[in-house]
């Protein structure tokens, strides 16, 4: 009798002490066949709480770890704030039994509850001094897992795209031209400055270093056949590619994320418009069509560039420079490096188009994912380029 005279001086005490009107929150505590009853009652809306969150703070840390029912019964006016606390309260109790629960609670009182729960999981505590060892090898795994999973995320994506085109080919009444040529224009013909100017300095380089060391053996003309071949097969497309992925690619995400934030991609659904029709596929193709365009005038501007250094500093004509070109570099080293620009352009806009409709709605969110579709992109464009090397190597191609 005097523990339940002791449990019940909280609501008692909250009730003297109550200054507004009869219809402010307070509560009463019970027992019943040896089980703790609180009983809620009055407006829990958060203009009414200071008189009782202390008290409820003290009754959870006298009774932990038994079990208690909540009754709202009398529970009038109830706010995210009231249901927060409602249900700290049962949560602090740690007896999470069958008989441990909320009664009484309306339809709309019940749904509130319900909502406020997943936020008043406790904070993860990491201990101070943890072993640096195991938390290295449990980022590790960490890592390994969500990489796997994000592989397949990106797998399941791009096999979503490849559908999508193929029903629009199907459709070619589905296929959206005025979309598709504003993106050609967009990551195409704007980058061209850029990219052209990089390729034209990069040529400069490679003819200027490779002289330089050539010179070491008095073989200063082979440097026709470094800028040549090493700006055909490789520089030209590659740093094309690496460009367009930090320019283009992390574009795409920025502007399909941004509408996820604003929900414009579920009213298009709303609509019955199709994300990955609207969205996705004309970015595809726009950048597969227009990253092979790029890729040639950047080469076309290396070798210019090769060939100003090669007159101006080293004792090569632009003549000379050319006919030597004729003579020693054939066509396949060309094709060899024009092959590759619509499998980079391909995973540049799929990964873009993919980290955009990953975004969760917030701005943190969206920094992330243009920041992932850029070194995502980056790694595959240097994966497929060393596929390549080795595939070219075995064909002796």
């Amino acid at each position: 009798m005097m523990a339940l005279q002791a449990l019940r001086r909280y609501g008692r005490c909250v009730q003297k002490e109550l200054t507004m009107a009869d219809s402010a929150a307070y509560f009463d505590i019970d027992i019943e066949r040896g089980v703790m009853k609180m009983v809620a009652a009055g407006d829990w809306r958060a203009r009414f709480l200071k008189q009782v969150d202390s008290r409820l703070r003290d009754f959870a840390d006298d009774t932990m770890g038994r079990e208690l029912i909540i009754d709202m019964t009398g529970v009038e006016r109830l706010d995210t704030a009231g249901a927060m606390v409602l249900q700290r309260t049962l949560l602090a109790c740690g007896a999470r039994t069958e008989v441990s629960k909320i009664i009484g609670a309306s339809e709309a009182h019940a749904a509130l509850m319900e909502q406020v729960v997943d936020h008043l999981a406790p904070c993860h505590v990491h201990p101070l001094h943890p072993n640096a060892f195991k938390a290295m090898l449990d980022r590790l795994g960490r890592g390994v897992a969500e990489a796997y999973e994000a592989a397949l995320q990106l797998m399941s994506f791009v096999g979503e795209t490849l559908a999508t085109t193929w029903r629009v080919l199907t459709r070619p009444s589905h296929f959206r031209w005025t979309s598709t040529v504003h993106h050609m224009e967009e990551a195409g013909l704007n980058a061209i400055p850029i990219v052209g100017l990089m390729s034209f300095l990069i040529g400069a380089v490679v003819a200027f270093m490779g002289a330089k060391i050539l010179r070491l053996f008095n073989a200063d003309i082979f440097t026709v056949e470094l800028v040549g071949i090493s700006v055909l097969r490789e520089f030209g497309v590659l740093l094309t590619a690496i460009l367009i992925a930090g320019r283009s690619g992390s574009a795409f995400t920025a502007q399909i994320g941004s509408m996820k934030i604003r929900e414009e991609i579920d009213a298009m659904r709303v609509l019955g418009l199709d994300p990955m029709e609207v969205l996705v596929l004309p970015r595809v193709i726009a950048l597969v069509l227009m990253l092979p365009v790029i890729a040639f005038i950047a080469a076309i501007l290396g070798l210019v560039g090769g060939a100003l250094v090669a007159a101006f500093a080293m004792d090569i004509s632009l003549a000379l420079f050319m006919a030597r070109f004729q003579e020693t570099i054939i066509i396949d080293h060309f094709w060899a490096g024009l092959i590759k620009a619509p499998f980079f352009a391909f995973v540049i806009a799929v990964i873009g188009c993919f980290q955009g409709m990953e975004v969760e709605g917030s701005a943190e969110s969206l920094g992330q994912r243009t920041t992932l579709s850029v070194v995502q992109a980056l790694f595959l464009v240097i994966v497929i380029d060393a596929f390549f090397a080795m595939y070219y190597l075995e064909i002796d191609f």
